[in-house]
């Protein structure tokens, strides 16, 4: 299935892992503090889907952190 502004996806993804490595959690984790079904966390990751913004608040409640840290990451957006 083809995404919506896949670029984007792949960079939010990437950031988004790194915040969970740098955490010192998987996936797995993320996915239990944050009371969401593991996939969701593996397939944003993996930019397989867009993230909606009541899952975008519920990760960055179970990392402990301001839902804004997670779309702080660099993108060219002229692209």
């Amino acid at each position: 299935m083809k995404v919506k502004n896949q670029a984007y996806l792949v960079a939010f993804g990437n950031h988004l892992g790194k915040i969970i490595r740098d955490k010192g959690f998987s996936p797995d984790d993320v996915a239990t503090f944050a009371g969401i079904e593991t996939k969701q966390v593996y397939r944003t990751i993996n930019a397989e889907r867009s993230i909606n913004l009541s899952t975008l608040i519920a990760i960055a409640k179970g990392l402990e952190i301001h839902p804004k840290d997670l779309l702080d990451f660099e993108f060219d957006f002229e692209k």
